[in-house]
């Protein structure tokens, strides 16, 4: 058979996988939105770097880590869990819609009572003036885009989510390009930017799923709690997991200033490029592994998902510290060289949180053991007090160091928990063989 037979039979064997149910075309469409919603947020990313320069990211980068902390600590598990009701009873989306714009509401009250304190006292802030106001709107309006999107895919809107995702990133891209065209940009502009985009981007999913569903939104606290109940374990694995992954920022922002925080941040962003394949393998495994019954299949499955994850990590993150120097200074110029050491030194503990992210929905498929969360609460705590001894010390490369040690930490106490409750109650060389993947 030569190479063009090869390479027909090949495409004839993607088009039919890639045709053959709705889910599947769901699958690859979500996959290559993801992969343009990386790319847009990549290039964003050259040109606030490009356009700021370290200091100005820094300011940026801790302005765009407080919002985001914010939607972390105010969705309260609902993002899972109005998937999960959503998807079982779609006449409950008039509910859950209501119940959402609720917490929203609530969320952007306490958000600007809380941010009297730093007007109060102005020396607990990073950030401040319009940075900070922009910065603390954006919690409410990031946390109705979050619930919002999911809510679309519980309804199995995946295209319009796609849809929104990669049109949302790409309306930032083209907003922060025109000022920094003629060299106008700021940090303040560039966020207010990113916060309309989110605005919108919100109103559209809203209007989808007024289209779903024409009934007028209604609030109930039965329903409410019911959400609550479903979600808050996943909400404190996602929040901790997020806060480990994030704080070390604005420590480094804390101790060292605003230009360390710039590359400490560009670090950040390629790290977590990295993450993309092992994100997706995961987010696509969990309703897998949760729609199967027999534990043994649940573990051959997971078993092959791990083992191809950690193959295809390996290279990414050997190639990456190898290339990190002639990247990070092309893309975003030589003055952000000093990210390249953090990046390097953050690419071993990101391969095995690779890993883990696929591992761990063998445990999150039976209900989010709180074994779990008590490993991200622990793990985040080693992460905040060590980075007190090796900031200070060690600079960016002390913060990258630790967080490295903290996600091989994760990645080992889930090896752990994995092995006592399935491997040795079903040994793999015993176990049936599942469908394939």
């Amino acid at each position: 058979m030569n190479t063009t037979t090869t390479l027909s039979a090949a495409s004839s064997r993607l088009w039919r996988l890639a045709a053959g149910t709705e889910f599947r075309r769901n699958i690859l469409e979500t996959y290559g939105a993801r992969i343009l919603v990386a790319a847009a947020g990549f290039a964003t990313a050259i040109v606030i770097a490009r356009a700021l320069g370290p200091a100005g990211r820094g300011f940026y980068a801790v302005a765009a880590t407080i919002g985001a902390l914010g939607v972390q600590f105010s969705n309260l598990g609902l993002h899972a869990s109005n998937m999960y009701y959503v998807a079982k009873d779609r006449t409950l989306l008039p509910t859950l819609v209501g119940n959402t714009l609720a917490v929203v509401f609530v969320t952007g009250v306490l958000t600007m009572l809380g941010g009297i304190d730093f007007v109060v006292w102005p020396n607990l802030s990073p950030i401040h003036g319009t940075l900070l106001l922009l910065a603390l709107i954006s919690i409410p309006a990031g946390l109705a885009y979050s619930l919002t999107q999911g809510l679309l895919l519980g309804v199995n809107e995946v295209r319009t989510y796609n849809k929104i995702e990669c049109i949302g990133k790409t309306l930032i891209l083209v907003l922060i390009c025109i000022p920094a065209a003629v060299h106008r940009g700021t940090a303040e502009l560039f966020f207010g930017f990113t916060l309309a985009s989110t605005t919108l981007t919100f109103l559209w999913a809203l209007l989808r799923l007024r289209g779903v569903s024409s009934s007028r939104p209604v609030l109930s606290w039965v329903v409410f709690r019911q959400s609550i109940g479903v979600g808050i374990r996943a909400y404190a694995i996602a929040f901790f997991g997020f806060l480990l992954l994030r704080i070390d920022l604005l420590m480094v922002k804390y101790m060292l200033g605003a230009a360390e925080a710039g590359y400490y941040s560009i670090s950040q962003v390629l790290a977590e490029n990295t993450m993309m394949f092992p994100v997706i393998v995961g987010l696509l495994l969990f309703p897998k592994l949760s729609a199967t019954a027999k534990r043994e299949d649940k573990l051959q499955l997971t078993n092959k998902a791990v083992l191809m994850t950690a193959a295809l990590m390996l290279p990414v993150v050997v190639i990456g510290a190898l290339a990190a120097g002639p990247l990070i200074s092309l893309a975003f110029g030589p003055k952000f060289l000093p990210a390249v050491s953090p990046f390097i030194w953050l690419m071993p503990g990101t391969y095995f949180l690779g890993v883990e992210t696929v591992m761990v929905q063998l445990l999150n498929s039976e209900g989010f053991p709180p074994i779990i969360i008590v490993a991200w609460v622990v793990d985040t705590i080693i992460n905040v007090v060590v980075n007190f001894w090796a900031i200070p010390r060690y600079g960016i490369l002390g913060a990258s160091i630790v967080s490295s040690v903290c996600y091989f930490l994760v990645f080992a106490l889930v090896c752990a928990v994995v092995w006592k409750s399935f491997s040795r109650r079903y040994p793999v060389a015993y176990a049936p063989q599942p469908e394939p993947m």
